[in-house]
């Protein structure tokens, strides 16, 4: 079996994240998972700036899952740097947000947001959004 491109995480809740990695571990996805705080990261692990200059280590991955508040660079800004990036343009970035605004969803799929999800109040909800994104987005993905 071939080792799954992983999943990268940007996103500053650590509660969110706890939840996000026990529905992927659920869903039998745990493994794929990689985290990094805010926006600054993951242009730093895209770009394998360090300390993500090992690929072996931290390979690309095959689904961004991208919160839209965080310190230093926000969603929105890591959506404006991929699109200068003509190496990521195929990777799907799926916003992870709580924000129910119009005006984000709107915002996020202009810059080039593949998907938009709101976070859900309780853990039965995450365990939901992960199949929905498992079943979408990394299927196509193998």
């Amino acid at each position: 079996m071939t080792k799954r491109a992983p999943i990268l995480v940007v996103d500053d809740s650590k509660d969110d994240v706890f939840l996000l990695c026990r529905a992927f571990k659920k869903a039998g996805l745990g493994s794929s998972l990689i985290h990094v705080r805010d926006g600054e990261e993951a242009v730093d692990y895209l770009t394998g700036e360090n300390p993500f200059t090992d690929r072996s280590r931290y390979p690309l991955p095959s689904l961004v899952l991208l919160d839209i508040k965080m310190p230093k660079l926000d969603g929105f800004d890591v959506l404006r740097w991929l699109l200068t990036r003509k190496d990521l343009e195929k990777l799907p970035v799926v916003m992870f947000s709580s924000s129910f605004e119009q005006e984000d969803m709107d915002q996020a799929k202009v810059l080039g947001a593949t998907d938009y999800f709101t976070k859900p109040a309780g853990p039965e909800g995450f365990d939901k959004v992960v199949q929905t994104i498992a079943s979408k987005w990394l299927a196509m993905a193998e």
